[in-house]
């Protein structure tokens, strides 16, 4: 599992660089994901922009990695698919996660 991961405007941006995060792939993504954010600032960022396909386990691995962070820190999902939106709203984690349609919007949201 690719993750590419950035500090942007005092926020770690952390990109998928795959376009699924399945079962075959959750395990990698969630080890991953602890070693991106160890020293994470109190804002993260998870670009699925690349991403178009997220099965339960990815999406239990997202939920993981959500709690790990907590209470310190916040997980926030941008640029979701079309695909990967209508999983979040069928199990009402857009609900749970804040949802930003693209960076820009993450950003923007942050100062205002």
């Amino acid at each position: 599992m690719e993750l590419r991961s950035e500090i942007k405007r005092g926020v770690l941006v952390i990109s998928v660089c795959e376009n699924r995060i399945d079962a075959a792939a959750a395990l990698q993504f969630k080890d991953g994901m602890r070693r991106a954010t160890q020293s994470a600032p109190d804002r993260v960022i998870l670009d699925l922009s690349e991403v178009n396909f997220v099965d339960s386990s990815g999406l239990g691995a997202i939920v993981g990695v959500m709690k790990q962070l907590a209470p310190d820190r916040t997980l926030e999902i941008a640029c979701l698919s079309a695909t990967v939106a209508k999983v979040f709203a069928l199990t009402r984690m857009d609900k749970i996660f804040t949802l930003h349609g693209d960076l820009d919007d993450a950003f923007a949201e942050a100062r205002a």
